[in-house]
């Protein structure tokens, strides 16, 4: 029983409302209507599927990212009672409204790290999908937070796992974060298979369905980098203690070890409903319609190294999370303009590396970044990654 929430329902914002993670957002909130309502809507450029979800949900506000689709989307909702606002101002604005519990911060890269630092500095509880803004800029949203008396639940199914598996241990602090990969499609494969691949064989995962820019990192296991830096910022756990596991079946989600040489699990099926609903429930749990495990449909679970060699992307995230500083803002801008690159032809699947290592190498380091800092850096990484592409191509 949600006592704390059955007497009023949590106004909830989701940033990306019509992408993987907010669709699922709003299939969770459908079902718990009685204790959880969508609030606020915000969605990148898909006018007409926001306008559905708004006459569905009938939430107080709606955002569009790009302006261009602002009259669209107006004239979509004409009648409805909804407010209609666009720009990424208008973005960071509404997360700080009265109208706002929580905000599933499901934007995808480093747009939505503005509008999650906002919400964090008016104190809303961030229920966090967005890597990027921990990958970015660890220190400051950590410590935002903490001043702000801010909880930050994850919502990514590795790292709901690991904190699932440390709820009710918090006063012992784990040895070790074990975090499991899929490996994604090209598992097994070595590099020289990697130099031929397309945008069409990156974008079939064999177990989860992700956006393109997600799937892509995934596939080139950028994404399990990302999240052991997400992991270091969430958990406080050094790169010595965060190991990485290639588990292809995506039963075990992630695991952590302790002192005392136990390790907890968490298992389930491939299913983001999952994590999205503890997050939003927390610390309570309700029945979802997410498939129900089956062991005896599972003989074996099997786990191995991966081969850095092979996934360097990989490879330089774990160097960017040992470097520190704004290494990884660089990285993950850089990070970004390859894979659009990549989906668009213009470079092959091995020179996402390539265009990385270019910009870490010809990017100012720098030690303790301050937030204007940290946007330089990300404009000078999409800078030179740009160039960087167009030189390759």
């Amino acid at each position: 029983m949600l006592s704390d929430l059955v007497s009023q329902p949590r106004r909830i914002a989701i940033l990306g409302s019509t992408g993987s993670i907010g669709r699922q957002t709003v299939d969770v909130i459908k079902m718990h209507s009685d204790i959880m309502r969508a609030s606020v809507l915000v969605a990148n450029t898909s006018a007409r599927l926001i306008a559905e979800q708004a006459l569905a949900l009938r939430p107080d506000v709606v955002v569009i990212a790009d302006e261009t689709k602002f009259a669209t989307l107006k004239d979509l909702l004409d009648g409805a009672d909804i407010e209609v606002l666009a720009g990424p101002k208008a973005i960071e604005e509404v997360v700080t409204r009265d109208c706002v519990d929580v905000v599933v911060a499901a934007m995808v890269g480093f747009s939505g790290f503005a509008p999650t630092m906002s919400a964090i500095r008016a104190g809303k509880e961030i229920a966090l999908a967005n890597k990027e803004t921990l990958v970015v800029a660890g220190e400051l949203v950590m410590a935002a937070a903490a001043a702000n008396g801010v909880r930050i639940l994850p919502v990514d199914s590795e790292h709901s796992a690991i904190f699932q598996c440390l709820n009710g241990e918090r006063h012992i602090a784990p040895d070790k974060i074990i975090l499991t990969a899929s490996g994604g499609p090209f598992r097994g494969r070595d590099r020289a298979f990697l130099s031929s691949v397309t945008p069409a064989m990156a974008l079939r995962h064999p177990n989860w369905s992700m956006g393109a820019k997600v799937t892509v990192d995934s596939a080139s296991m950028m994404n399990k980098g990302l999240e052991a830096i997400e992991a270091h910022w969430l958990f406080d756990m050094p790169k010595d203690k965060i190991d990485i596991l290639v588990h292809p079946q995506s039963i075990v989600h992630s695991m952590v070890e302790f002192p005392d040489g136990a390790i907890k699990a968490q298992l389930g099926v491939a299913d983001m409903r999952l994590p999205i609903q503890y997050a939003l429930t927390y610390p309570d749990r309700l029945p979802s319609p997410v498939e129900q495990l089956d062991f005896s449909q599972w003989g074996t679970l099997t786990f191995e190294k991966p081969d850095l060699s092979v996934f360097q992307n990989l490879r330089v995230a774990l160097d960017c999370l040992e470097q520190g500083g704004n290494a990884p803002c660089v990285m993950n801008g850089a990070n970004e303009v390859a894979v659009e690159a990549f989906l668009k032809e213009k470079i092959s699947f091995t020179r996402m590396t390539d265009v990385v290592e270019t910009a870490l190498a010809k990017c100012r380091f720098i030690k303790s970044p301050s937030m204007s800092q940290l946007y330089e850096s990300d404009s000078e990484a999409r800078r030179v990654a740009r160039d960087a592409c167009e030189a390759m191509g």
